[in-house]
């Protein structure tokens, strides 16, 4: 295979950054497809964007024998059936994060991935910041605790984020970066000890503070928020014996960020050049694909974040969603 042609699954307001705009700059990857619920907005968005092929449904895309990948930006209560889908027709799958809306299902799309490429859209993983941030974090020493936070303004509560029956919740959206990132910077698998939320209606967080241990004795904390105080904060900490890394933005670094490394009393400030966060995931996921390069963020990974993210659940008295 040389060039990888893509689905989308629903004519979601993200596609085209996170993936349509991307592809006019990944030789080799076209984006050949796109259905909708509701067909007339799927022929609509095809226009806007120069796709060529409208399906009626998602079943009749999955099943196109002309695409290699399906794009599944569906709300997160819909990924793990049409991922499974994708699978079973043996399509590659660029899946918007959380990979699925809890640990179970995360295990039967790890099960069934085989030799085909799943990748959970944590973007920000692919961006050179976070590489840089992972060479930095061994020169910090014995880790001692490390923060994370993921808060953004969506005070509409008739969003479907905010649907329980889709996977709604500030800990599923927002709360999955957080973890996702706590446990990349960390290079350890935590375990919550403590959790407290905010409901926006029964059973919906709208924030949630999320508290963690290590094995060697560090401490760890994840803030997430669709609504509350923490209007805005995108940022990371990681606290080491001998020092502190810093990170602010590191979800769209492209747009600004920051790095600022303090290391036995001396502080550094750095800053990281790269595309679009999207543009490296696809990048990375043509590259995988075609030939075989790194998935940073396979099923395997979505499992163990989202074992974190049903334990803080239980913790702060609410279920996991189903």
């Amino acid at each position: 295979m040389t060039e990888l042609r893509i689905g989308i699954l629903g004519a979601a307001r993200i596609a085209p950054a996170a993936l349509i705009r991307p592809a006019r700059l990944v030789p080799g990857v076209t984006v050949a497809a796109v259905a909708a619920r509701d067909p007339a907005r799927g022929a609509a968005f095809a226009r806007r964007h120069g796709i060529p092929t409208v399906h009626p449904g998602y079943a009749e895309l999955v099943d196109d024998p002309g695409l290699d990948a399906v794009y599944v930006p569906l709300p997160n209560g819909l990924h793990a059936e049409w991922t499974l889908a994708a699978l079973d027709a043996g399509k590659h799958v660029l899946c918007e994060k959380p990979l699925t809306s809890n640990a179970d299902q995360a295990r039967r799309i790890a099960a069934a991935t085989g030799a085909n490429v799943v990748m959970e859209a944590f973007h920000y993983r692919y961006h050179p910041l976070m590489r840089r941030a992972l060479e930095l974090v061994p020169r910090l020493g014995e880790l001692r605790h490390v923060e994370t936070s993921m808060c953004f303004p969506l005070p509409r509560f008739s969003d479907i984020r905010y649907d329980l029956r889709l996977a709604g919740g500030a800990s599923m959206d927002a709360g999955c970066y957080a973890v996702h990132a706590l446990r990349t910077l960390s290079g350890q698998e935590p375990a919550v000890v403590a959790a407290r939320a905010l409901l926006a209606k029964p059973g919906v967080d709208r924030a949630m503070v999320v508290d963690y241990a290590f094995p060697g004795g560090a401490t760890g904390r994840t803030t997430a928020s669709l609504w509350s105080r923490h209007v805005l904060r995108l940022s990371a900490r990681v606290t080491g014996a001998n020092g502190t890394l810093k990170l602010s933005n590191y979800l769209m670094p492209s747009v600004y960020h920051r790095l600022t490394v303090t290391i036995d009393g001396r502080t550094r400030r750095e800053r990281v050049p790269g595309e679009a966060t999207y543009t490296h995931q696809l990048r990375a996921f043509a590259d995988a694909v075609l030939r075989g390069g790194p998935n940073l963020t396979p099923p395997g990974d979505a499992v163990r974040t989202m074992e974190l993210i049903d334990a803080a659940y239980r913790a702060a008295g609410l279920d996991p969603r189903t």
